[in-house]
């Protein structure tokens, strides 16, 4: 099940800047996706769309503090998210998130439709570059706290 880049359409990038190192977001980033982007067991969505995982992403790659890429599929789409982070002016980090998916048949086009058009997708990719902005102050619950300069 591990789609590259070339194989799945480029659906869309969305990106934040956040004011922490690398490091911090990139720990965020992996709690984020440890238990945010998981649905989980016996959720009848999954249920539902069929997803594989059942958790609905699995890591395909990992770069810590460069970038992570999820993959999962379901009855009506095949899909990557992929986060990327770089160093921008005066210590922070920008983080990007890439989307690729295939929405195979009539009713993949209809998901397609639902998740994309009605703008679902933006709401739910720029909801976890703000919750990961959130999680990557330092004294946030889970963040380590930044040593004083």
């Amino acid at each position: 099940m591990s789609p590259a880049h070339d194989e799945l359409p480029y659906v869309d990038e969305h990106a934040i800047r956040i004011a922490a190192s690398r490091e911090l977001v990139w720990s965020a980033l992996q709690r984020y996706a440890a238990t945010s982007l998981r649905i989980p067991e016996g959720n009848p969505i999954a249920r539902l769309l069929g997803t594989e995982p059942r958790a609905g992403f699995e890591v395909l790659e990992s770069a810590p503090t460069h970038s992570l890429t999820l993959v999962g599929r379901h009855r009506f789409s095949r899909y990557m998210l992929t986060f990327a982070l770089t160093d921008v002016a005066e210590g922070a980090t920008q983080l990007r998130a890439q989307t690729y998916a295939l929405f195979p048949g009539v009713r993949g086009q209809v998901y397609r439709a639902l998740v994309i058009g009605t703008r679902a997708h933006l709401v739910a990719t720029n909801h976890i570059l703000r919750s990961v902005r959130r999680l990557s102050h330092p004294g946030h619950a889970g963040c380590p706290v930044a040593p004083l300069r």
